[in-house]
This record gives structure tokens, C-alpha cells and sequence, in this order.
């Protein structure tokens, strides 16, 4: 057995979540080693993200590639098992529910190697969207669960897991706005402020429920043509929505401007100055309820819940009429006055290399 720490990333988000605790255990000098997975192999959608968290290049890349889920999560627990079962880390660290959370998990499991899981206990209650799958194995297979907020850990209790398996660190994602913050500032007097003369609104939409069906899209970007008119909007296009956009017969106004995949300092610098932000992520409703900026999330049900009970994310499905109406509610100035869920506050990824060293003392 080694002593290193093992931390598996296979997505963007997964990169924002891993930067606070690998910095935090770095300063502590522990033993770390990174891998990824390669899920997300766009240089726009993954490297880019490695030099603005000031993260190492990874010990090892997998290189999986994209696939169905099964493809693709058959591919990284194929190409991690012997990795695994050389290196024997101490812990392997997973985060988030990508596929590559659950391919790791799966491999520690039957390797009976140490595994906990960074962002655990979320839950949106909907088993048709992968990723809930995702966190529910991951959960069940997890030695030890790190929650971002205490709705997790009411979850993880009513499903049985033992209390002294979870442990409310709070959220790993605000860590890595709040280190980055002054770089966003930065870029918006640099960059964003000579373009942005006017008040705007962004948008970012990648989920298949909201992109993979032609109506449905149509229907979203309609509702988006319209409402530019009243406020112009800034898309930043995530490369499975421009793939579905170039098969829709749409002439896009210069009202609603199309960007390319934007680095995660140029969206936080966007996200800190937009009148509100429409989007499908779960990691976007966080941000945007630490920033105090309205929300409107195009899904039906959300894992994180906190963001419309203390935050400033509203639901309204896939009913263009509610986002037509909640786009028209923020424009008029009734705004919902959030607040920052608890340990929301820069440290979690602190406290988990704190508990995670003393596990090993």
C-alpha cells in the first residue's frame, strides 16, 4: 500500500472540485497523484480548465474518450483497475457524478481500496438523469462521504448510511470561485467591461434532456430569441449544443451572441456582472446563489436543492411560459434575496485534507 492519495477527474466539473483539495493537501506535503480519465478530451473543455486552476499536468491520462455511458464507463474502469491494483493508494478521491465517479468507485470496491467521495449525498430524487445513478452507487460504495450541504447528509441518512460516514465539509466548487474571484474581477475590466456597455443576460445549456431533442431546443432558443430583445444574452455554447444548433433552420439575432466554450475565469466574470443566468448546471445554480445573481434552471428537479431554499435558483422545467415569465419577473425587479448556504465560505477543501491526513495518522 502507498501512501499517496489518488484523485480521479474525468470532467469539467470534476476540475473545479478537485483544485481546492489538491492545493490544500499540497500544502499539508502529502503524497497526491492525479488522474484523468480523459472523459472530457476537448483541449476547450479540459486543459484550458488545468491551467486556470493551477493544477499539475496529470500523472496519468486515461484517454478514454466519449461513448455511450456503458462504452465509456467500461473503458475507464478497464484502463484504472490495473492502475489501481500497481499503486495502491492510501485513498482515491472521486468528485462529483460523472461517469468517471462511478467507474472509480466500482474498481476501488472490488480492488478494497479506500474510496471517498467528494460532493456526496446529492440527490434529485429523478433516477432518469444518469447522473443520479451515478451518486447513489457512488454513495453506497464510499467509505467515506464528504457532503456540501446538510440536505446531503439527510439524504445519505434516510437511504442507512452510518453518520460516521458523513461528514459536512461544505462546497468544494465555492472554494475554487472564491480563490478565483480577483482573476475574474481582472478579466472583466480587461476583457468583458469595453464589450458589455449594457446590462445582459447569460446563458449555458449542454444537458441531452435540453439539447437533444430538436423541438425542444427549438423551442428553448425561440424563447431565448425573444427574450434578447428585451435584454441581449451572452451563450456560451458547450460543443453538444452547437453540434444540435447546426441542425436547426435558425437565423439567431445579433441580440443573442453565440460564444465559444468560455474558460471558467471568463464565465465567473461574466456570471459576477449578468442581470440573470439561465442554464441546465448543477454547478452554475452554486455559483450563482454565493453571487447573489438570479437563476433560472431549464430542468425539472435539481440536486441541490439549498440553491431555491436559501439561494437565488428558480425551476421551471422545460415550460417555456415559466422561463418567459421568470425572465420577465427578474426584468422587473422582484428578485428573490438569497443567502449563502453554510461552509459555503472558501475552506472546504481544507477541511476534507484535514480529515483525510488525520484518517491516516
Amino acid at each position: 500500500m502507498s501512501d499517496a492519495i489518488l484523485h480521479v477527474v474525468g470532467a469539467r466539473p470534476n476540475f473545479m472540485k478537485v483544485a481546492p483539495v489538491w492545493h490544500a493537501l499540497q500544502a499539508q506535503n502529502a503524497a497526491q497523484m492525479l488522474v484523468h480519465t480523459g472523459q472530457h478530451y476537448d483541449v476547450s473543455m479540459s486543459d484550458v480548465f488545468f491551467r486556470a486552476l493551477d493544477l499539475p499536468d496529470p500523472d496519468i491520462n486515461l484517454e478514454v474518450g466519449s461513448g455511450t455511458h456503458a462504452v465509456q464507463t467500461a473503458a475507464i474502469m478497464t484502463s484504472l483497475e490495473p492502475i489501481i491494483d500497481a499503486r495502491r493508494p492510501r485513498t482515491v478521491l472521486v468528485y462529483g457524478d460523472v461517469n468517471s465517479t462511478l467507474a472509480a468507485a466500482l474498481v476501488c470496491a472490488k480492488a478494497r481500496v479506500s474510496l471517498a467521495h467528494v460532493e456526496a449525498g446529492l440527490r434529485s430524487g429523478d433516477r432518469r438523469m444518469p447522473e443520479e445513478i451515478n451518486r447513489l452507487v457512488t454513495d453506497r460504495l464510499a467509505q467515506v462521504l464528504y457532503t456540501p450541504s446538510s440536505d446531503a447528509d439527510q439524504n445519505l441518512i434516510a437511504e442507512g448510511v452510518e453518520p460516521d460516514r458523513i461528514h459536512f465539509v461544505g462546497n468544494v466548487m465555492i472554494d475554487t470561485l472564491v480563490r478565483l474571484l480577483p482573476a475574474a474581477r481582472e478579466r472583466w475590466q480587461q476583457i468583458w467591461s469595453p464589450q458589455c456597455q449594457q446590462p445582459f443576460g447569460l446563458v449555458t445549456l449542454h444537458r441531452p434532456a435540453t439539447v437533444d431533442d430538436p423541438d425542444r431546443l427549438l423551442n428553448v432558443v425561440n424563447t431565448l430569441i425573444a427574450a434578447s430583445r428585451s435584454l441581449p444574452l451572452l451563450f456560451s455554447v458547450h460543443p453538444r449544443t452547437r453540434r444540435a444548433l447546426a441542425s436547426l433552420a435558425i437565423e439567431v439575432p445579433p441580440t443573442l451572441t453565440l460564444l465559444e466554450p468560455l474558460g471558467y475565469i471568463d464565465f465567473l466574470a461574466l456570471q459576477q456582472h449578468a442581470r440573470l443566468v439561465i442554464t441546465d448546471s448543477g454547478g452554475i445554480q452554486e455559483e450563482t446563489t454565493y453571487l447573489g445573481v438570479p437563476c433560472i434552471t431549464v430542468r425539472d428537479t435539481t440536486e441541490r436543492p439549498v440553491t431555491l431554499t436559501l439561494g437565488t435558483n428558480t425551476l421551471v422545467g422545460h415550460d417555456m411560459t415559466a422561463l418567459r415569465r421568470e425572465i420577465e419577473r427578474v426584468l422587473g425587479g422582484d428578485l428573490r434575496k438569497g443567502s449563502v448556504p453554510p461552509l459555503w465560505d472558501g475552506c472546504a477543501g481544507e477541511r476534507i485534507a484535514s480529515h483525510l491526513l488525520q484518517l491516516s495518522a
